[in-house]
């Protein structure tokens, strides 16, 4: 089904794999007649060609993009706006599309939602945006709709920012890169590996793009083999795909880590284009060189793939649907298992009383997202469903359309009437049931759902509470199929009907009726629209000659996700106030940071008002044990005085950052007086960018390798020398009783101006006018 390959592989003209094992220059010279280098047959790959053209460095292996068009969601833009406002922000240089998909529903915090929607709105028109307003469209479908183009490059502030199969490179990303590309600043990132993912055979009948996709990433997650890499989908397989497949297929690509994804094109995209009256933005097709090579190959053999299941609690967790249905116990054992890792223990976790009379059932069905709410998801769902209902008991079935043009299409074609008639409900667009804020399942309840993640906390579980829910990813089409069979789990290919395969027609009229373009022209005479609980980011002090942390957070866990570091859900709607959110840090996962965190701070507040001549109180004083422990550290360290050392809380954890780009995982942390993070490893790129846009130590430590415990301090002896004059490690102590117990850290690699950053402070420091 899925094979990877242990080295780089050629590609030869889009069709026939050679391995490099040595002997493969020699089979390129048999096959084309021609010598080529290793070197310029990775110039062949397509992501090579667009990453030069949007490069400004001159140098492509230290790229430095200018993004053509950037989009944001309503629990980033204000963040973002609010950061280059306080940069200096005049006008937005490129298209900046502002969507209003996750906080829609206003249904949390009085009027603080609806307050960050007329502050988008307000700032596009200020400063020469698009504005889309709430249950208009989702962010990627919209960014599908409007602003891909062949060759183009585009960045969010979302991590499934995936256009790939429409010949655009996007990036999700945490908002301060968004915040650089609005300052005419560059995204700077070493040349990335690129991974071909050649696709050959064509699905099977109820075989849709989740179920791809769901293949993919539970071959290469753990391995980590495509982390921080731009997978590159070529192949003959890729014929055999409409354009709604392939971008299912593409927007999960996130779940993998990698980097970005691009497709090669044809006539369906171009289609595509044509369908969405922008037929200019198409280009021309994109395809590899005649010989090309690649850093490493998953051979994806459409024909062998079956409807899949990721169970919770994690999108790389699994199973074809029948592997669960015929290996009920054991799977249903493992699954419990992983979740004594996921949960901590923190409440009594079972799966068992979904099993009835041998047969595995679930509690509630959605189609939604960016993911699961295209029109040929719904279309084929609506197929399956047909003459089904899905009963009076406790299971219910959801779906909502990833645009309102689908949304209208879909009315046209009959397609809504099919599935409402089944007692189904149909919703506008809105991505809540994707990160806990839709369709919250009851407690101890099973959701499939065809979007993006499958977390913990992302059904609306709040462990601390008792409360807990599980959601599994599938294919739109085998939750149809499962809502048709009562709820009992049914891969689609036992659907025995045909699909109708209806045509799409875009009616772009409904955009023009009410989203707001500025075509690019700013209105500077327009009044910012304010609410209360839209806060400014706090000051924020310079990293000092010498550091003292505190660990206020140890996690073990192999994987941390963003989601653990601060919740999605309701949590969302307070991301408008760093303050007011960094309340919820890490609130699930361990209860007492908040509270640790605060503690340290006072210590560090202290110290700058003494430092600033506001307070004759020694910092010292501001922390029961604080006073013994600096004595420890001045008996190898005497000259150590408050304008010279700073104080913060650190957390460790072994893999942090899995998941969302939101860039709270790591200010709500900033804001509490995190200064540094100490990991094995950064899951993800974006992750630790976030750490370092604001003016956090992304510091790595060796696996195994554990001097210090929760609680304990450590000491960084010059340490802003240590990161200008880019030290190979970081000099640090523990402080262990009366003695300082020796270890090193590093850093990983810096651009000089990420380095700036980091001695600023944060990048609103480093950009201050």
């Amino acid at each position: 089904m899925i094979k990877l390959y242990d080295e780089g592989v050629y590609l030869v003209k889009g069709q026939e794999i050679i391995p490099d094992d040595g002997q493969a220059m020699e089979a390129v010279k048999a096959k084309t007649g021609t010598e080529i280098s290793k070197e310029d047959a990775a110039k062949n790959t397509i992501a090579y060609g667009i990453l030069k053209d949007h490069n400004t460095s001159g140098n492509m292996e230290k790229l430095k993009i200018k993004f053509d068009k950037l989009t944001s969601h309503d629990i980033t833009f204000v963040g973002i706006i609010q950061t280059a406002r306080a940069s200096g922000l005049q006008k937005f240089p490129i298209p900046y599309v502002l969507t209003n998909c996750h906080n829609s529903l206003c249904a949390v915090g009085g009027t603080i939602n609806e307050d960050d929607h007329m502050f988008g709105l307000t700032c596009a028109k200020k400063y020469g945006g698009v504005y889309v307003p709430p249950h208009q469209a989702v962010i990627h479908q919209f960014a599908r709709e409007m602003l891909a183009g062949g060759g183009k490059m585009i960045l969010g502030s979302d991590s499934h920012t995936r256009y790939g199969a429409l010949g655009t490179m996007a990036m999700g990303e945490g908002g301060p890169e968004l915040v650089k590309q609005l300052l005419s600043q560059t995204y700077d990132i070493n040349m990335p590996g690129v991974i071909a993912v050649y696709l050959e055979g064509e699905p099977v009948c109820g075989v849709g793009p989740q179920d791809v996709a769901l293949a993919i990433i539970g071959a290469v997650f753990e391995k980590g083999y495509v982390k921080n890499k731009v997978m590159e989908f070529v192949g003959p397989g890729v014929k055999s795909l409409s354009a709604d497949f392939r971008i299912g297929i593409d927007v999960m690509t996130t779940e993998t880590t990698c980097l970005s994804s691009i497709w090669e094109t044809d006539e369906t995209i171009k289609e595509f284009y044509e369908i969405h009256g922008r037929s200019e933005d198409f280009g021309s097709e994109l395809h590899p060189g005649d010989v090309t090579y690649y850093d490493g190959c998953i051979r994806v053999d459409l024909s062998k793939i079956r409807p899949m299941i990721a169970m919770p609690f994690h999108p790389s967790n699994t199973y074809t649907i029948d592997e669960v249905n015929a290996n009920l116990s054991d799977v249903l054992a493992d699954v419990e298992k992983r979740a004594l890792v996921s949960l901590d223990g923190a409440v009594d976790y079972s799966l068992q009383d979904k099993v009835r009379d041998g047969k595995f059932y679930v509690d509630q069905g959605i189609i939604a997202g960016c993911a699961g709410g295209g029109f040929e998801n719904i279309c084929a769902a609506a197929d399956i469903l047909k003459g089904k209902y899905i009963g009076s008991d406790g299971f219910t079935l959801s779906v909502y359309p990833a645009s309102m043009p689908i949304y209208m299409e879909l009315i046209k074609n009959g397609c809504a009437a099919t599935i409402l008639e089944t007692g189904a409900v149909i919703k506008t667009a809105f991505c809540g049931p994707c990160f806990g804020a839709g369709d919250t399942p009851a407690n101890n309840a099973f959701s499939i759902r065809h979007s993006t993640r499958n977390f913990p906390n992302r059904e609306g579980s709040k462990l601390q509470n008792g409360q807990i829910a599980s959601v599994a990813l599938m294919d739109a089409r085998s939750i149809a199929a499962t809502a048709a069979n009562g709820g009992k789990l049914t891969p689609a290919t036992e659907f025995n009907g045909t699909f109708t395969g209806y045509s799409y027609h875009f009616d772009k009229q409904i955009y023009e009726n009410r989203v707001f373009d500025s075509k690019g022209v700013a209105d500077p005479d327009t009044e910012i629209q304010f609410g209360p609980n839209i806060k400014d980011w706090p000051t924020m002090v310079a990293l000092t000659d010498h550091l003292v942390l505190r660990v206020v957070s140890e996690i073990h866990d192999p994987v941390t996700t963003t989601d653990e570091l601060i919740p999605s859900g309701e949590t969302s709607s307070y991301r408008s106030n760093p303050l007011g959110l960094a309340e919820f840090a890490l609130s699930r996962k361990d209860p007492a940071y908040v509270g640790r965190a605060k503690e340290v701070q006072k210590v560090e507040k202290a110290r700058e008002a003494f430092v600033a001549g506001e307070s004759t109180e020694k910092p010292c004083q501001a922390l029961d044990g604080f006073h013994d422990m600096m004595q420890v550290i001045k008996g190898k360290f005497p000259d150590l005085t408050p304008e010279k050392f700073g104080v913060g809380s650190t957390i460790f954890a072994v893999k942090p950052g899995d998941g969302s780009a939101r860039e709270q995982a790591a200010s709500c942390q900033k804001v509490l007086g995190g200064w540094a993070n100490i990991a094995n490893e950064y899951a993800t790129k974006r992750y630790r960018s976030n750490l370092i846009n604001w003016g956090m130590l992304p510091l790595l430590i060796p696996a195994g390798e554990l001097p210090f415990a929760n609680l304990d301090y450590i000491f960084l002896p010059n340490i802003r020398k240590e990161v200008e004059e880019k030290a190979e490690s970081i000099e640090a102590y523990a402080v262990k009783g009366d003695k300082l117990v020796p270890f090193t850290m590093t850093l990983g690699e810096l651009t000089d101006e990420e380095r700036q950053i980091i001695l600023k402070g944060c990048l609103i420091n480093y950009n201050r006018v």
